[in-house]
């Protein structure tokens, strides 16, 4: 368990492609997939169809798990998730466009952005 993000953490947590979610639906059973996202100022936030069990989960139970990919040197974050308010902060939206050359404003299905505050890392 890490305290503090390292800066191989805080690296991955900046170019990683994928972070894959866990969430708990309605019956408490868990849901996992994998989404897209951005590490910006200390808080990790992703933007899925508003439809998505995803998104309905959060709505209902705002707990929520992350891991990267990489399942050899594992980061693991469990946190609380809210849905940001429009309008989004130009910096948010620009990193969003910085990794993926993705305006998320012009997004037509994956348009609700929720932002994960951590409550705990692990990492080895």
């Amino acid at each position: 368990m890490v305290s503090e993000l390292t800066p191989d953490v805080l690296n991955k947590l900046e170019h990683q492609i994928v972070i894959w979610i866990a969430s708990v639906r309605p019956d408490d059973r868990p849901h996992l997939a994998p989404v897209w996202f951005v590490w910006h100022q200390g808080k990790l936030y992703i933007s899925t169809d508003p439809k998505s069990v995803k998104a309905n989960n959060l709505r209902q139970n705002p707990r929520i798990s992350l891991a990267l990919e990489d399942g050899t040197n594992p980061v693991i974050c469990e946190g609380t998730a809210q849905p940001v308010p429009v309008p989004w902060s130009v910096d948010l939206l620009a990193a969003f466009v910085q990794k993926y050359e993705w305006d998320i404003t012009k997004e037509q299905r994956y348009n609700d952005l929720w932002e994960i505050t951590p409550h705990k890392w692990l990492s080895w």
